[in-house]
């Protein structure tokens, strides 16, 4: 783990896990956020994009550039997932609507123009499909020799899948991207290779009610939130932190699905896990291989698939997360954000 401070370009599809990983940079001092990036996934980008300027704001972030990417994947029609986030991807949450308007330039442009800016400095961070990198990538693809690291939430390898029974949903959004993206890393040094947060690791991240209320005491917040199976569905919080409170509201529809999916009353947060890894704020391992993505397959499309062995003959370049911690992981993360939304001040607006 590192306690240097890490800028990053943070690209996400809001969505509840992009939103506590925002919320867990916001409250990490390791952490220099140069912007975020919005994509279409969870929801149409500019329900993404909506919620991301909304959800800063609360946060006490409102000096942090947005920018809205493309709306549509590479070639495959956009799919969403309102059945798993909720119809405006933030659960049951209903955040105030912000004032803010986007940045001007796109969020390719974005990727583009801020590692020219600070060549060498910057860690990419992608919460959601990769269609934004992609992007950029085809316009100057002299871009990852240009990013400190890239550190992508995606794929899965030795797990069942999430969307299909071998693709995880941001890859399976747009698998050509997922794949320009790994064969243009093809090339940078071993230090830069993408570091992947696939599900294999980030389902191991389950977040129980148990972690909400440790978080609600920790942020002083009242009454300490206590959410249950047995509680009607789309029950709201009345906790008086209101960080604490839309938080609880997201987490609360995360869980119900979760419940509905017979995992249990649980939410897998593999966002603000892959946001702990750019940081180093969190144990981990990994293991060097081969990314390919699977595009043409009828029954494998978007599947992603590691060749540790050398059999393709193909330059190395990812290193898959293969383990954690996940309990350091939350106590982490409930440390950092109940003493952060204990005594946030909302910033002054900048527009």
């Amino acid at each position: 783990m590192s306690s240097d401070r890490v800028s990053l370009i943070v690209d996400v599809d809001t969505g509840i896990d992009d939103a506590l990983a925002l919320l867990y940079l916001s409250a990490s001092p390791e952490a220099d956020i140069a912007a975020v990036l919005c994509t279409a996934g969870n929801v149409p980008v500019d329900r993404v994009a909506a919620n991301t300027v909304a959800w800063l704001d609360v946060c006490g972030r409102n000096d942090v550039e947005v920018a809205v990417g493309s709306p549509v994947p590479l070639v495959a029609p956009l799919m969403t997932t309102e059945d798993t986030h909720g119809p405006l991807g933030v659960g049951h949450a209903v955040l105030p609507v912000s004032t803010r308007i986007p940045s001007s330039r796109s969020a390719a442009d974005a990727w583009i123009e801020l590692t020219h800016e600070r060549p060498g400095e910057l860690t990419g961070l992608v919460t959601g499909p990769m269609t934004n990198l992609a992007l950029a990538l085809r316009k100057d693809p002299e871009l990852p020799h240009r990013l400190r690291r890239l550190v992508v939430m995606g794929g899965c390898f030795h797990h069942p899948g999430n969307t299909t029974p071998t693709s995880e949903w941001n890859v399976a959004v747009d698998p050509e991207a997922a794949k320009e993206v790994f064969d243009a890393f093809s090339a940078v040094p071993p230090e830069r290779r993408p570091i992947v947060c696939p599900l294999d690791v980030t389902e191991t991240i389950e977040m129980h009610p148990h972690h909400l209320r440790r978080l609600s005491e920790s942020a002083g917040s009242s009454p300490l939130e206590d959410l249950s199976d047995d509680q009607p569905r789309g029950h709201r919080s009345s906790a008086s932190n209101e960080v604490v409170r839309h938080l609880s509201d997201a987490l609360r529809f995360y869980m119900e699905f979760h419940r509905d999916e017979n995992i249990g009353y649980l939410a897998h947060v593999h966002d603000p896990f892959a946001a702990a890894v750019a940081l180093g704020t969190v144990p981990f391992t990994t293991r060097a291989a081969t990314v390919d993505v699977e595009i043409d397959g009828r029954l494998t499309r978007g599947t992603t698939v590691a060749d540790r062995t050398g059999m393709w003959g193909r330059p190395t370049n990812a290193e898959i997360v293969t383990r954690t911690d996940p309990e350091a992981f939350f106590d982490d993360l409930i440390d950092r954000v109940g003493r952060y939304v204990r005594n946030l001040k909302a910033l002054p607006d900048t527009n």
